[in-house]
């Protein structure tokens, strides 16, 4: 089983190349983010032609994330994260595909910071740790992918000097990201490529690409039901080198087939 994780960054402005890549990655789930579409203006149909059922939840000009499944429908589970009923932002859904709880999420920038932006960010991620400590409970296979928009350690960047004072980069947001994998998830990606920077994201800015100045800012965390399938992990590159493409590249794991048991449910 192969999922991966692609902010999009407008889903619509990009669907050839986003089609281009289904057809040679053939990834059975795909998480979204940045749709930058409205839920009426979501291409299902396109999406379907390629074979991907979908769920999605759209905002108009920013946000907005998918879930697709190939030849096959995504069960929903929910299409916010709980915790905050006033925000009405679209940055998380939640589907059940082929035995397996995913999550795609788009974690609130931050910038500028300090200032509200910057709280949303906290609080939007005590929010995921919340719901990510009730999945574990459950018990269930569970991957929560998307954009978090936190670089990880120095590691995960090509140079700190940059940013200093930008919200990807600072304490709190790190130790949230680190309290999430001192709960039990694995970072598929660094598990599996402790030496190596996997980045995901090159700015379009000061020819960040052909530089490879990049940063890792699209995780994979597996919970403790699902991590020992783990395989394979990796960024697909090119998708970032393509006309018009997106400042972000796919990351994708594989995991091993599934033994017999309970199927996942929603808590």
């Amino acid at each position: 089983m192969k999922i991966a994780t692609f902010n999009i960054n407008n889903i619509n402005k990009r669907l050839p190349n986003l089609l281009d890549w289904l057809k040679s990655s053939s990834p059975d789930v795909v998480c979204l983010q940045e749709l930058k579409s409205t839920d009426r203006d979501f291409p299902a149909e396109a999406l379907r032609e390629a074979g991907y059922g979908a769920v999605w939840r759209g905002e108009r000009s920013w946000n907005g994330v998918a879930i697709l499944a190939r030849g096959a429908e995504p069960v929903l589970i929910r299409d916010e994260l709980p915790g905050d009923p006033k925000d009405r932002q679209s940055r998380y859904i939640e589907a059940a595909v082929g035995g397996v709880v995913v999550a795609s999420l788009y974690l609130p920038n931050g910038n500028p910071q300090p200032g509200p932006k910057f709280d949303y960010k906290l609080a939007w991620f005590d929010r995921l740790i919340e719901r990510a400590a009730g999945l574990l409970d459950a018990d269930v296979p569970v991957v929560l992918a998307g954009d978090y928009n936190v670089v990880p350690t120095d590691f995960d960047i090509y140079s700190v000097r940059s940013f200093v004072k930008n919200a990807l980069l600072q304490p709190a947001p790190r130790a949230a990201y680190a309290q999430l994998v001192e709960m039990g998830w694995t970072d598929a990606l660094r598990h599996l490529h402790p030496d190596e920077p996997m980045f995901t994201f090159w700015s379009y800015l000061r020819n960040r690409w052909p530089r490879d100045a990049g940063l890792r800012l699209d995780h994979l965390l597996l919970s403790p039901k699902i991590a020992p399938r783990l395989k394979a992990a990796g960024v697909d590159r090119e998708a970032r080198d393509r006309d018009n493409a997106s400042d972000h590249a796919p990351a994708w794991i594989e995991l091993s087939v599934a033994r017999k048991g309970r199927s996942p449910r929603s808590r």
